[in-house]
């Protein structure tokens, strides 16, 4: 019985992790925070969550289909995107005993390296691959090495109390 608890407990974590996923991206574009240049989308701080709990690597990958699709992204956006998210949940989760200042830096990396070539290939951006890269890492420097950051104690103090 008590592994089919922790299997729906899982699954309940992931699909609460992908609907707070898809509000806050939302929220950021209703904001225009994921517009511009440097995009901020704040729901990319949740991408911390793979150090406390390997349901959050699903939760992810499927918020970023979902929000991608209802903010309008174009097919290659949403899987590319996704696969993205969906690598560095895997690799921040792997890294979690390391040290928890690296937590942000998967997602980071990642889309710095994936979300230019979507720009330019997808939606046909012309500034210079490197510049977007730049752009890019400034947005998800806030939104995962900020605000994660900011969320990773706050998980710190709930796990403790509930653990």
């Amino acid at each position: 019985m008590e592994n089919h608890t922790s299997a729906a407990l899982k699954v309940a974590q992931g699909g609460i992790i992908a609907a707070l996923y898809v509000v806050l991206t939302l929220v950021s574009n209703a904001f225009g925070l994921a517009n511009g240049a440097i995009q901020v989308r704040i729901s990319e701080a949740l991408t911390v969550l793979p150090v406390f709990t390997p349901a959050a690597i699903p939760g992810l990958f499927a918020g970023c289909i979902i929000s991608n699709t209802l903010t309008g992204a174009v097919l290659p956006d949403i899987i590319f995107g996704s696969l993205a998210t969906l690598a560095a949940g895997i690799v921040t989760y792997r890294i979690r005993h390391l040290n928890r200042f690296l937590a942000p830096v998967p997602p980071i990396l990642a889309n710095t390296l994936v979300v230019p070539f979507v720009l330019r290939y997808a939606y046909g951006a012309e500034d210079a691959i490197p510049f977007m890269m730049l752009t890019v890492f400034a947005g998800e420097f806030i939104s995962c090495g900020v605000l994660g950051m900011m969320l990773y104690p706050v998980m710190n103090r709930i796990l403790r109390r509930d653990g």
